[in-house]
């Protein structure tokens, strides 16, 4: 027994619903296009869930945050799937996949065959027994990765109000849950091994900026140090957390968000992988021609930076979707994916957007005492990556603009005193060209090439007038 379709989505995340999307687009037939998920729902806004979920008054809930309203395009329901004659099979989990046949086997035994793959089965979060802690299956501890997740998170937050809360781990999730926590009136202590927050991503003085913002809403951190067990009570449920530094702290709910693992395991030693994922190229074709890889799984080419890597985001997974439909269906239009790696979180009244590579030198900028600030990185004489809060549409339009551009910066403390100003006025011109500095108060900024080819040539004529006075002024120096 068994099914046949052109074109299979493996996965039911963000990805899958902009593939989907994508897919009509471009024209797909009805009853060419599946999606295979092991969740009971259609494809959705997985931020929604560590945000407008656990909201006390008004929260988000399906059918509201589907794909693709994350990106304000339509909000793809079960009954558009259907309009479209996408079979949608959920709530089943694919147990081995065949690539050479082109087949996946399904837990129930049935077998769905296909022409062409595109895997987004995303990361699963990690647990704590694979760091050698028991106790994940108490009542109140708590993970965040899909809907029944956040659906169980904010059963156990509402018999918490006014209790305490400990978040294990200091990225993302546990940052944005410790927020919606507070906001249930929630008391909140934050433990990670890591000496400040968001370790993979800021530098220790914006961390501080944003525990200090934290602590003024009463959250308490415990850095430098993991959990090493759970105390019970007689029902089995979590009364307190004992830390590997002997401390204890009370516990009435727990969030575990100590990172996530990209779900390769049905195509280990089928496809090729690197960095955890699977490995694809600019089309997010895998080693195998007919499968495709999306989202938080596959390891592609940054072009920008000219090395591969994985970017754990939804900006990376939507985007990655498109493109990969785009190039099964549009082959000859389908340039390589450049991708600009971005990153933002938005919680209590911050907002904060990242573009590019924190490498390098950090060149910091604005008011760290009040509501907006950035950082730009320069690494190898060019701005390679740039942070902004609390910044308008403009601005952050301009920073990713600029960031891409990756121009080559001579003096630091001349960016540091320009600060956002350098990115907005550059965004702004449509041509910049070195300048000859002969009056010791020249432009910081030199691009490694003008934008279209008629400015390369006006590029010429500036360059050869300058160097033309310069001979000749050096000339008349000698003759004085």
């Amino acid at each position: 027994m068994g099914r046949a379709f052109v074109y299979v989505i493996l996965g039911g995340g963000v990805a899958a619903g902009y593939a989907a999307l994508e897919f009509t687009k471009k024209g797909v037939s009805p009853g060419e296009l599946c999606i295979i998920s092991d969740e009971p729902v259609a494809p959705y806004e997985r931020p929604a869930l560590s945000k407008g979920f656990l909201l006390p008054e008004a929260p988000a809930r399906l059918p509201a945050f589907h794909t693709c309203v994350g990106a304000n395009e339509e909000r793809l329901t079960p009954k558009w799937y259907k309009e479209h004659g996408i079979e949608l099979i959920l709530g089943t989990r694919v147990k081995s996949a065949d690539v050479r046949r082109k087949t996946l086997l399904t837990a129930t035994g049935e077998t769905i065959s296909y022409k062409i793959l595109i895997i987004a089965t995303g990361a699963r979060a990690l647990k704590l027994e694979e760091f050698g802690v028991s106790g994940s299956d108490a009542e109140n501890v708590c993970y965040l990765r899909d809907v029944a997740d956040a659906t169980r998170l904010a059963d156990v937050m509402q018999t918490s109000t006014g209790g305490n809360a400990v978040v294990i781990g200091g990225g993302y999730i546990g940052m944005e849950c410790a927020a919606s926590l507070v906001i249930n009136k929630i008391s909140v202590s934050m433990v990670f091994p890591e000496p400040h927050c968001m370790g993979r991503l800021f530098t220790p003085k914006i961390a501080s900026y944003y525990e200090e913002f934290y602590k003024s809403k009463g959250v308490n951190f415990v850095k430098g140090t993991v959990l090493s067990s759970f105390v019970f009570d007689p029902e089995g449920k979590v009364t307190g957390v004992n830390l590997k530094d002997g401390s204890y702290l009370p516990a009435d709910l727990v969030v575990v968000a100590i990172g996530i693992r990209p779900n390769t395991s049905l195509f280990e030693g089928l496809l090729t992988l690197e960095k955890g994922g699977i490995k694809v190229n600019g089309r997010f074709q895998s080693s195998n021609s007919s499968v495709y890889a999306v989202g938080d799984v596959a390891s592609f080419p940054v072009k920008i930076f000219g090395e591969i890597r994985r970017l754990e985001h939804v900006d990376a997974a939507r985007k990655s979707a498109r493109h990969a439909v785009s190039a099964i269906m549009e082959p000859d239009k389908t340039p390589e994916f450049d991708y600009l790696p971005f990153f933002y979180s938005r919680v209590f009244s911050l907002s904060w957007q990242f573009y590019g590579d924190n490498v390098g030198e950090v060149v910091y900028f604005g008011d760290f005492s009040g509501s907006s600030f950035g950082a730009y990185w320069v690494h190898s004489g060019h701005l390679v990556g740039s942070f902004l809060e609390g910044g308008s549409k403009e601005e952050y339009e301009a920073m990713a603009k600029v960031t891409r551009l990756k121009p080559a910066v001579e003096d630091l403390s001349e960016l540091e005193r320009l600060g956002l100003g350098y990115v907005v006025e550059l965004s702004q011109q449509q041509l910049v060209v070195p300048v000859m500095d002969v009056s010791g108060s020249g432009s910081i900024l030199v691009l490694d090439k003008p934008v279209y080819p008629w400015h390369a040539a006006a590029g010429v004529v500036v360059a050869a007038s300058i160097a033309a006075f310069a001979y000749w002024y050096g000339r008349r120096r000698r003759r004085w």
